[in-house]
C-alpha cells in the first residue's frame, strides 16, 4: 500500500495530522510542521522509526509558508520548508537551516490519450500555459514539439498552489529562470499572483484537482505524481535534451551543487546543467530554533534526522526521493553543534 494512501491525503488536507500514533509518551514525541513536498518520506520515515525506537512524529503537512511561521512563533520543535531561508532571514529568526533530502517539481496533466512521459513541454511554454497566453492542448507551440501525439482541441484548466508554498517557489523559479515575461511579469516566490487558474491546498490538493478535472494541468512532487498516477510531462533541460523525472535525473541536477561554500546551505537546483539533469530538481529544507528553551525536544528531533541520514536512503530512493550525499550530511551534523540550550551548549552530540 502506498505511504501517501496509507496515511490518507484527505486527512492531511483537512489540517494537522499525526503521522504515528502514539503508545508511548507523548514527551517522546517530535513536532514539525510545514511542506507537503517531503511529506511521503517524512511519513516513511517516521513509520520505521517509531518501530525501532518508540518515538513518534507529529507532522502538519501545511505547505512551506505555514512551517516557516510556526517555527519562528516556536510553536514546533522544527518546521520545513522547500524554500530555502536567506542567511540574513535565518540571523533575524534566529534560525538553523539544513537539507534533509532532494527530490523534483514535475507537471502533471490530464488529457486523454496522454500517458506518463508521452507529452514534452519546456519552461517557456509552461510559462505561457500559466500565464494564459497558450489556453488550449491543441496549441500549435505545443502541437510543434510533439508530433504524432493525439493533442485535443481542449481548453487547458490550469491548477495552482493556493496556500505559501516551497513547490511554488521551486516551480515559479524555474519559469522565472526559462521566461523572461514570467520573470519580468510574475516572479518567483512561495505565493504569486497567478495570471490564471485555479487554487488547491498543498501537493495533495493539486494532485486531486488535476486527478479531477479534465483537460487540466498542474505542479506536484513527483511521489504525488507516481501514488496518483498521474501523467507526467518531459521536460527540455538546459542542455535541450527532453528529460523524464526521475531518481537519476534528480541526483544528475544535484550532482555539482556546492553545498560548502553556500550560507545556510541553501542550494536552488533548477535548470541545471548536463544531459540527464531535471530542470525543476530541489533539496527541503529543515528549519530549527538556534537557541532553544526546550533542548531535550530538540535532541530528539535531530537524534530522528541524524537516524534518517544513516538509515533512511533506501527508503528514500523507493519513493523516488534522493539522500544527500554522505559528504553534505556530515556537513549538517557538524552545523547542529550551533543549536544550543539556555545554558549555551549544543542539546545534541553526533556520535561515529
Amino acid at each position: 500500500m502506498s505511504v501517501i494512501r496509507k496515511a490518507g491525503i484527505g486527512v492531511v488536507v483537512a489540517g494537522a495530522i499525526a503521522l504515528i500514533a502514539t503508545s508511548v509518551s507523548i514527551a517522546a514525541d517530535i513536532s514539525g510542521a510545514g511542506a507537503t513536498f517531503p511529506y511521503p518520506i517524512y511519513a516513511k520515515w517516521a513509520d520505521t522509526y517509531k518501530n525501532e525506537t518508540g518515538d513518534g512524529l507529529n507532522y502538519q503537512s501545511i505547505g512551506s509558508g505555514g512551517g516557516i511561521k510556526q517555527i519562528q512563533a516556536k510553536t514546533v520543535t522544527f518546521g520545513a520548508s522547500d524554500k530555502p531561508l536567506s542567511p540574513e532571514e535565518l540571523e533575524k529568526s534566529g534560525l538553523v537551516q539544513f537539507p534533509m533530502v532532494m527530490g523534483g517539481v514535475v507537471p502533471v496533466v490530464n488529457v486523454e490519450g496522454i500517458e506518463p512521459g508521452s507529452i514534452t513541454l519546456t519552461g517557456d511554454l509552461l510559462a505561457r500555459i500559466y500565464q494564459g497566453k497558450i489556453s488550449r492542448w491543441d496549441d500549435p507551440a505545443i502541437r510543434e514539439l510533439n508530433p504524432g501525439v493525439p493533442l485535443p482541441p481542449q481548453a487547458i484548466a490550469v491548477v495552482h498552489r493556493s496556500d505559501g508554498s516551497g513547490t511554488t517557489f521551486i516551480f515559479t523559479d524555474y519559469l522565472a529562470r526559462t521566461s523572461d515575461d514570467w520573470k519580468q511579469n510574475v516572479g518567483a516566490s512561495t505565493s504569486v499572483q497567478w495570471p490564471v487558474g485555479i487554487g488547491a491546498k498543498g501537493n495533495e490538493g493539486v494532485a486531486n484537482n488535476v486527478k479531477q478535472t479534465a483537460g487540466s494541468v498542474g505542479y506536484v512532487e513527483y511521489a504525488y505524481a507516481k501514488q496518483n498516477n498521474l501523467a507526467y510531462a518531459k521536460l527540455v533541460n538546459k542542455a535541450g535534451k527532453a528529460v523524464a523525472p526521475t531518481t537519476e535525473t534528480f541526483q544528475a541536477a544535484a550532482a555539482n551543487a556546492d553545498w560548502v561554500n553556500t550560507p545556510g546551505f541553501s542550494v536552488i537546483l533548477n535548470d541545471e546543467p548536463g544531459d540527464e539533469s531535471w530542470p525543476i530538481t530541489s533539496a527541503t529544507f529543515i528549519l530549527m530554533q538556534k537557541r532553544t528553551d526546550k533542548p531535550e525536544d530538540s535532541a530528539t528531533a535531530l537524534r530522528f534526522f541524524d537516524w534518517a541520514y544513516r538509515r533512511g536512503a533506501n527508503e528514500a530512493l523507493a519513493l523516488d526521493y534522493v539522500p544527500l550525499p554522505e559528504n553534505v550530511a556530515n556537513l549538517v551534523r557538524d552545523s547542529w553543534k550551533q543549536i544550543t540550550g539556555p545554558d549555551g551548549k549544543p542539546v545534541y552530540q553526533v556520535t561515529n
